[in-house]
């Protein structure tokens, strides 16, 4: 045997030994990355989403709004915890649901799922900030009228059996994401689901009091403002936190996702300028939130052109969802959740495909233009029906043991008081 055979074998050996001993390592950039990432998406609903929505509804129902945002947290991180996880990211055979293998941790250590750079158990943290925010957006929807008690049901057993099997379909290698689907950060899995909830629970709850013919206006834009400044910022932990590393795609991701907001936000205030001779702090703020909504499925996939585009497209599309809801179809979806959210996220989606080879920075897509956007719209419309359904359902089977709703003595009083024992303004 040669000397060159000799030492040919010897390093086989050495590399086959060194695999076999060593174990799967997180890789530490990507790793404080999404830790940070992670941190920014639960900004977004706390104190992000409470301010924005509480500043949008009266002053007697502050303090409403904001338990509703902290309660949801607590409560979806536990069930999450429990089940959710695994729903949606667990191993599973029909591509519908990931069962309960991975429930409260099970079978995991600090290594990394395949294909990825970051600890399981941080990925399972990373998820679990959106599994919060999603029902937490649908709050805008039954704000100063619901029952606390029916609201707290509900949203538990949403995330279970709407939210994590949509995001096993999509993001847990189910059978939407197996048929091609795109959805970089929730347009479908996120905004679709909130947004359509929303408009059925609106439906099902039915109107305000005084809607529409006494409308008040929001009692404090400046947290409108706030809230909305701290979406702004959270959501780069949403778009370029969703690459799941320190990459060219987080990159890319956070310069669409800015690029969009702050044309729709521009357009939306020229907008109202042109339409009622004033633009509005509120009126800025929702049009950035629905920049944001609409580049999210598209963040991936996109350049700062497309993004210019979505952007332009989400503040026309979404102001006038906003209108042909509120005022021609007058739904009371309090705080315009499907118009904005809903509306954004199904436009993002569908859009995706057409723009993601336009200009520099885009990344083209593997599908023809039009099979990409049937998969699309496919994924789209069997995510809002299930939503639709799901949430009926929950809410008459509800509605059987308890009220949705307060009574009316409480809504003019105000839930601060009526549900709380508090108040967020001493005269």
């Amino acid at each position: 045997m040669g000397f060159k055979t000799i030492a040919a074998r010897f390093g086989v050996l050495m590399t086959l030994c060194v695999a076999s001993a060593a174990p799967a390592f997180a890789d530490t950039g990507d790793s404080a990355w999404i830790l940070t990432a992670t941190a920014l998406v639960l900004f977004m609903t706390l104190p992000g989403l409470a301010l924005f929505y509480g500043g949008l509804v009266q002053a007697k129902n502050l303090l409403s709004v904001f338990m509703h945002c902290m309660a949801i947290a607590a409560l979806m991180s536990l069930v999450w915890l429990a089940c959710g996880y695994s729903i949606a990211f667990g191993p599973g055979t029909s591509g519908v649901i990931g069962g309960f293998a991975k429930s409260f941790g099970a079978g995991m250590t600090g290594a990394p799922l395949a294909g990825q750079s970051i600890p399981e158990p941080l990925f399972l943290m990373f998820q679990m900030t959106f599994a919060i925010i999603t029902p937490a957006l649908i709050v805008g929807a039954f704000a100063e009228r619901v029952n606390f008690g029916a609201m707290l049901i509900f949203c538990a057993a949403w995330l279970v059996l709407c939210y994590a099997p949509v995001a096993h379909w999509v993001w847990g290698g189910g059978w939407l994401a197996q048929m091609g689907v795109v959805d970089f950060a929730g347009g479908i899995v996120v905004h679709t689901t909130a947004g359509v909830s929303a408009l059925a629970f609106a439906l099902i709850l039915g109107k305000r009091a005084h809607f529409p013919r006494d409308m008040r206006p929001p009692h404090s834009p400046g947290f409108v403002m706030l809230g909305a400044a701290m979406l702004w910022v959270g959501w780069f932990g949403f778009n370029a936190g969703s690459a799941l590393g320190a990459n060219a795609d987080a990159a890319r991701a956070m310069l669409v996702t800015h690029t969009s907001a702050a044309t729709a936000a521009l357009v939306w205030m020229g907008i109202e300028w042109a339409s009622f001779g004033k633009p509005t702090l509120v009126g800025v703020a929702t049009g950035m939130v629905a920049g944001l909504a609409t580049i999210t499925p598209a963040a991936g996939s996109v350049g700062p052109v497309g993004a210019l585009i979505i952007g332009t497209a989400s503040a026309f599309i979404c102001y006038g969802a906003v209108g042909l809801i509120r005022q021609r179809l007058q739904i009371d979806d309090s705080l315009d959740v499907f118009a904005v959210h809903g509306v954004g996220g199904i436009l993002g989606s569908l859009m995706l495909p057409f723009l993601a080879a336009l200009g520099p920075l885009a990344p083209g897509l593997q599908k023809p233009i039009m099979a990409q956007f049937g998969v699309q719209l496919l994924g789209v419309l069997v995510v809002g029906v299930l939503s639709a359904v799901v949430t009926a359902g929950l809410l008459y089977a509800i509605r059987l043991v308890m009220p949705l709703r307060v009574s009316p003595e409480d809504e003019e009083a105000g839930l601060d008081s009526a549900t709380h024992g508090e108040s967020a303004y001493h005269q």
